[in-house]
């Protein structure tokens, strides 16, 4: 149970990094920080204790047998996390060029 919550206090760490920051670089970080936090309790989830691997010979049962299927969710996660990542830092580095700063109150000022 203790493990659900750290997840909890991980996803709610991102959530306020998303939140009060002003910077963009920091929003960009609170948001894989949260991400981060939502996979570990996706792959939690799907543990067991003493669990096998899902790999069955014919006229096999298991169990106690590790659901893969929220393993190979987090997997596909992670790859759309890392596109999003990648092209929210690409647009933090054009509004840089653009206004010379990460700060969006600052941004939004601006207006140019």
């Amino acid at each position: 149970m203790t493990v659900y919550l750290l997840c909890l206090i991980l996803f709610l760490i991102g959530v306020y990094c998303i939140l009060i920051k002003r910077n963009l670089i920091k929003i960009i970080i609170g948001l894989g920080i949260m991400e981060y936090g939502l996979f570990l309790f996706f792959v939690l989830v799907g543990y067991r204790m003493r669990g096998r691997a899902p790999i069955l010979e014919p006229d096999q049962i298991i169990a106690d047998m590790v659901d893969p299927l929220p393993q190979a969710l987090v997997l596909t996660a992670i790859v759309i996390g890392l596109a999003t990542t990648a092209l929210l830092a690409t647009l933090a580095m054009r509004l840089y060029e653009k206004y010379g700063t990460f700060d969006i109150t600052q941004i939004r000022k601006l207006r140019g």
